[in-house]
């Protein structure tokens, strides 16, 4: 049976604000889903959430991940279930290098190389056979390993430095959390191609963003529209062709929901607070 991800009536505040209001969503391992929705509807709130970000509260709701109740772990025991989030913002992390993150990383989620606060590493010469495979696959020059990790990346390399991240950790579900955002046009071919290379039966992926760019090279089965802190639509590659043509607008008014609320609802300007 494939691994599932699955969000049961979940309601998330920040800071004693409501922003999740009672979420449900089912991802699957092998299944690509799109999540999307204007600015302010409470996206990235839900992907750090999911992720075990502390700043952010749950106040009801169940999450359960290959069913185990994900809500009591820690963000690290999550990720050696096999979670993973693509960040918006990845921070860069100066003296640090790419490739001994990421075999830290890799260790640290691979079964059996954890033991309590200890992480036996993988063995060196293992590891870059397998990076190095990895990096040939998603067209990455191996000068890429040695730079600091995101430390005077541009937003398209930061983006393809995730990527490069979900490879070598082969999570069995990917949250994308707007990896499209900031990019150019070339940026976004770059990682949409990067991404198709990865995606395949073993790897359920959540990529949520609100332009629908990113989805004319990862084609999803499933489109989930968000606002409010809610998915108020659901179905197939016809949402994304609609909010294409005519935005949001129309979604809006057809549940009541004005630009205002979106825009007053705290998800962004409490991101924006973490990156300051």
């Amino acid at each position: 049976m494939s691994t599932e991800l699955v969000i049961k009536d979940l309601h998330i505040s920040v800071e004693g604000t409501p922003i999740i209001k009672g979420l449900n969503l089912t991802v699957r391992q092998g299944e690509i889903h799109a999540l999307m929705g204007p600015n302010g509807s409470g996206k990235s709130t839900l992907a750090n959430a999911l992720m075990g970000h502390p700043f952010y509260e749950i106040d009801s709701g169940k999450v359960t991940f290959d069913g185990i109740d994900v809500l009591e772990l820690e963000s690290n025991e999550r990720a050696k279930l096999g979670l993973f989030l693509a960040f918006q913002y990845p921070t860069a992390v100066p003296g640090v290098s790419m490739a001994n993150f990421l075999r830290m990383a890799v260790s640290a989620v691979r079964p059996g190389n954890s033991n309590g606060n200890e992480t036996k590493l993988i063995p060196m010469r293992e590891f870059r056979k397998e990076l190095r495979t990895k990096m040939k696959q998603l067209g990455v020059d191996e000068s890429f390993a040695r730079r600091y990790l995101n430390d005077g990346f541009s937003g398209g390399e930061k983006k393809r430095a995730e990527v490069l991240q979900l490879a070598m950790l082969e999570p069995k579900i990917a949250i994308l959390d707007e990896t499209d955002s900031g990019l150019d046009i070339d940026a976004v071919r770059i990682v949409g191609e990067s991404l198709n290379q990865l995606i395949g039966p073993n790897l359920g992926v959540l990529i949520i963003t609100h332009y629908p760019r990113l989805l004319n090279y990862i084609r999803p089965e499933f489109i989930h529209i968000m606002l409010d802190g809610r998915i108020v639509e659901s179905g197939g590659w016809e949402l994304a062709q609609l909010l294409e043509e005519k935005g949001y607008g129309p979604i809006r008014e057809k549940y009541g929901i004005s630009e205002e609320v979106l825009a007053n609802d705290g998800d962004q300007d409490f991101l924006s607070s973490l990156r300051r």
